[in-house]
């Protein structure tokens, strides 16, 4: 998701509330949103601070998603991994569109 530590990013160097985004694109189409899980996979995180963080899969379409990590207070985040899955119904190439 992001590695801030090596050129000061805000999420290693700021405060306060900050996001970062990361847009995916699904290999294939669904036939209506899918539900998406994320979670964090690796973290490193400086412990001076509590740890407050979020991931949460936003603006879910058939093609694709957005991944949002947020975090706020002192906490600093070094870097950041998620793993996805997106789980729904995907289109049959068996069947017919009839126009």
């Amino acid at each position: 998701m992001f590695s801030d530590f090596e050129n000061d990013g805000e999420m290693w160097t700021g405060t306060g509330p900050r996001e970062k985004r990361r847009a995916i694109q699904f290999s294939e189409s669904y036939r209506s949103p899918p539900s998406v899980q994320a979670s964090i996979s690796l973290w490193d995180a400086d412990t001076n601070a509590a740890i407050r963080a979020e991931i949460v899969a936003e603006n879910v379409t058939e093609h694709g998603c957005e991944l949002v990590f947020r975090t706020w207070g002192d906490t600093r985040f070094a870097r950041l991994r998620v793993a996805w899955i997106a789980i729904g119904e995907l289109h049959d190439p068996e069947e017919w569109e009839l126009y």
